[in-house]
């Protein structure tokens, strides 16, 4: 049985995850169509390895349920 606190800092993670991708998207887009398109390239990295640790913290989260 999972510790209550655990379960709402897992919220809260996977909460400041999604908020931290968005801006590293919206970033990412800006420099998509710049002289500076490796920039936008290596921020869609980034947002990968977000979008996979959140999943991560999704089957943490649901193995604590």
């Amino acid at each position: 049985m999972a510790n209550p606190s655990d379960l709402a800092e897992m919220s809260t993670i996977r909460s400041q995850i999604d908020e931290l991708t968005a801006r590293v998207v919206k970033m990412a887009e800006r420099y998509e169509t710049t002289p500076d398109s490796a920039i936008a390239s290596d921020l869609f990295g980034a947002e990968r390895a977000l979008v996979n640790a959140q999943r991560s913290i999704y089957r943490a989260s649901a193995a604590l349920a």
